[in-house]
């Protein structure tokens, strides 16, 4: 058997079938059972689950096993009598208004869209994400088990990361070419390298903020295993996103911080190594920059620069409203890059595009709400810290990178929103009692 650095996959619909039908209602069961037991359990379920999708095509749509799981949580939650009078609990409307203005901004972009089945899933997945955040909210406040949601969040990395570094064998789903050399570039259970990088930004900035607190062997293999595998993804971004959650951590407590994190560095130093050795491989120190023109290989994603360029114009065109959510991808031939089929590779200016002014507006507003909310409770619980941490850092690696597209990065991330937002308030009703 020859060894391939890059094995081509390509996005096929599968049709929901008998058997994956009856694995989404076990889950939808066990899920509703498990939080109706305890509301950590669904909890739990949720964050291990969200990495691993199992796609499925229902009716132009695709139903998924964190979909699932989220609708048999908040079916378990509607068994506990007046959870929900603790929305009302600062910070939660706040961060809920901030979530409704941007998911009202995205409905208004119906108004230019000639795609509307792409603005409606646009707008359902935004959905989606508030409902994540509700249901870790609830769930959180209900029954804050740190041991255990801490040991699902070490479990999920570890595994993503282990699908991750397996592909340095089996090959991987994009890679690097320097002169005749191949290097993979990994990204495991995700979509693609620069995805996993972003799901480590949001795993590593709650596993190290865990670790400040209370340091586990558990944790220190998550730590481990994921800081390896994001340099191994060769995603500049990310890597930079990573250093931000170290320097946020390392501000925040300190001496404390930069023991948590040993393993951490410890993994660095492994995945250095591995870049190194695909340096030699290679021949060149190119792999160390990882500075690359556009490629071919990739096909029908395009270069960074006439992504910018597209996205503003179709700012220009529609200044207040974009060319609809969703419709960026399909619009591109009509702004001169034909045959390309991707996003902006920026949130920020996708946002331009799809939504003009008032999307771009409620964007800013959001992130604000998130690191203004977590900024002013760091201290609050080792989850405020780690939302500050992760809401930071993926407002910042998202000026190059569109994530919150992903629910597999988006998803983990506000659950994380909603579990910081959730310990907060506890701590503000105990101070309060």
């Amino acid at each position: 058997m020859t060894y391939q650095p890059v094995v081509d996959t390509f996005a096929v619909p599968v049709p929901l079938d008998p058997w994956s039908a009856a694995l989404f209602a076990a889950a939808f069961v066990a899920a509703a059972a498990l939080t109706a037991r305890r509301a950590a359990y669904g909890l739990a379920a949720l964050v291990l689950i969200q990495p691993f999708a199992l796609y499925r095509e229902v009716f132009s749509t695709d139903v998924t096993m964190p979909k699932v799981v989220l609708l048999g949580t908040l079916l378990g939650l509607s068994s506990y009598a007046g959870i929900w009078r603790t929305l009302r609990e600062r910070p939660a409307p706040l961060l809920l208004a901030a979530l409704g203005a941007y998911l009202v901004a995205m409905l208004l972009s119906f108004v230019h869209s000639a795609h509307h089945g792409a603005t409606a899933r646009e707008t359902f997945k935004t959905f989606e994400y508030a409902l994540l955040f509700v249901t870790a909210y609830l769930c959180y406040r209900l029954d804050p088990d740190d041991a255990l949601l801490a040991g699902a969040v070490a479990l999920a990395a570890i595994a993503v990361a282990s699908t991750a570094l397996a592909q340095e064998a089996l090959g991987a789903p994009s890679g690097l070419y320097v002169g005749n050399a191949i290097v993979p570039r990994i990204a495991g259970a995700l979509e693609g390298p620069n995805q996993l990088a972003g799901y480590f930004e949001v795993s590593v900035a709650a596993l190290g903020a865990l670790a400040v607190w209370r340091r586990t062997p558990l944790g220190s293999a998550a730590l481990l295993l994921s800081a390896c595998a994001d340099v191994l993804t060769f995603s500049r971004a990310g890597l930079i996103g990573l250093g931000l959650v170290f320097a946020v951590l390392f501000l925040v407590a300190r001496g404390a911080a930069l023991r948590a994190l040993r393993p951490a560095f410890a993994g660095l130093v492994l995945g250095a190594a591995g870049v190194g050795a695909w340096a030699i491989y290679a021949h060149s120190a190119s792999v160390l920059r990882v500075s690359f023109g556009e490629t071919e290989y990739a096909g029908g994603v395009g270069g960074r620069g006439e992504l910018y360029r597209a996205a503003w114009r179709m700012f220009l065109r529609h200044p207040l409203f974009g060319v609809g959510a969703g419709n960026y991808e399909l619009e591109l031939g009509d702004y001169g890059l034909f045959g390309v089929r991707t996003h902006a590779n920026s949130w920020y200016l996708q946002s331009l595009a799809e939504g003009g002014a008032v999307l771009f507006a409620a964007t800013l507003a959001l992130i604000g709400c998130i690191v203004g909310t977590f900024a002013r409770a760091l201290r609050a619980s080792p989850w405020a810290l780690a939302a500050f941490a992760a809401g930071l850092c993926l407002g910042l690696h998202q000026i190059a990178d569109y994530l919150v597209f992903y629910p597999k990065v988006g998803g983990p991330w506000w659950l994380l929103a909603g579990i910081g937002a959730a310990s907060i308030a506890a701590r503000t009703a105990l101070a309060a009692a």
